[in-house]
């Protein structure tokens, strides 16, 4: 079986430019899964895998040829040494894949979303969306400013929910707050009621914003609903990822009740 050794061959040029950098993502519409975990729940969501690579050496792992199998496809492996280089993270397992990502979805009107603003840390990204989609979160929207979604360390972060989850990105409040039919609901300190004391269910989007400037002006004065978490002694924040967990599945228990 051929190996690729050369930095110069043009897949590993492509390769690497896909690991470093969104204007290359958004450009061809890929990004790159690493490891088992990612590519398997590409495949179980039924989203097809555009070529699997694998480290020299792992050609035989089991695991690895069940994931072939399944993705019907004859893996191109890598020298050790660029494979290491384009995943960029230490890994035992030596499998990745060039994965065409979808289109973004038109906004829907009604529902509950999700909106990020200006949320930057890729780790913080990734495991909202894992939050949304194990609260029944129906769209997310990242506006401009936020951690490029399917970057790799997005991906890894999210564990699969980008697979099961409508996702916008670079979404200007313009093009999907005003038609939507339902609430919503700023998250802020300011003028705002308890999220054990507001209802929740419905159409409703609820908005997040970075740990450090929260919400803009536009977008408060865009909201209809203004909602805080109630916090003990002096704490007067949290991190974006649990706020937004602690929100979504209050919203989630709210609707379960009411059914």
């Amino acid at each position: 079986m051929e190996i690729i050794r050369s930095r110069q061959n043009p897949l590993i040029k492509q390769l690497i430019k896909l690991a470093d950098s969104r204007r290359e993502r958004l450009k061809q519409r890929q990004t790159l899964l690493f490891g088992t975990h990612l590519i398997e729940s590409a495949l179980a969501a039924g989203r097809p895998i555009a070529r699997l690579l694998v480290c020299e050496g792992k050609e035989s792992d089991p695991e690895i040829a069940s994931i072939t199998q399944r993705a019907h496809q004859q893996p191109t492996v890598l020298d050790r040494e660029l494979f290491s280089e384009i995943e960029q993270s230490p890994s035992t397992v030596g499998l990745m894949a060039l994965f065409d990502f979808p289109p973004p979805p038109l906004p829907v009107k009604e529902g509950f979303c999700l909106l990020l603003e200006g949320v930057q840390d890729p780790g913080n990204v990734g495991s909202i969306l894992r939050t949304a989609a194990a609260a029944g979160v129906d769209q997310v929207w990242l506006t401009p400013g936020c951690a490029d979604a399917w970057s790799p360390k997005v991906l890894r972060a999210g564990m699969g929910a980008h697979f099961l989850l409508p996702i916008i990105e670079r979404a200007s409040l313009e093009a999907v707050l005003p038609g939507f039919r339902g609430a919503i609901a700023a998250t802020t300190l300011d003028q705002a009621s308890s999220i054990f004391d507001t209802n929740l269910a419905g159409s409703l989007v609820i908005a997040f914003g970075n740990e450090g400037g929260g919400l803009s002006a536009d977008l408060l004065a865009r909201a209809n609903l203004r909602i805080q978490i109630p916090m003990t002694r002096q704490v007067e924040s949290l991190n974006v990822g649990a706020a937004v967990a602690i929100c979504v599945f209050e919203r989630h228990r709210q609707s379960l009740s009411q059914k």
